[in-house]
């Protein structure tokens, strides 16, 4: 729309890539820690009784 002004746009354009890139490393780190939590190498001896 031409009749808004240029820093309406430069204003609505940052706020969404800020954002976007906040929740895009929100996601990031989250899915970091939880992988980093659940995948660690249980220490349990599995004695098998044939």
């Amino acid at each position: 729309m031409p009749q808004m002004a240029p820093m309406w746009w430069l204003s609505l354009s940052m706020m969404f890539n800020m954002t976007m890139m906040i929740t895009i490393s929100t996601i990031y780190f989250n899915k970091n820690t939880l992988l980093k939590k659940y995948m660690k190498p249980s220490k349990t001896n599995m004695n098998w009784k044939w």
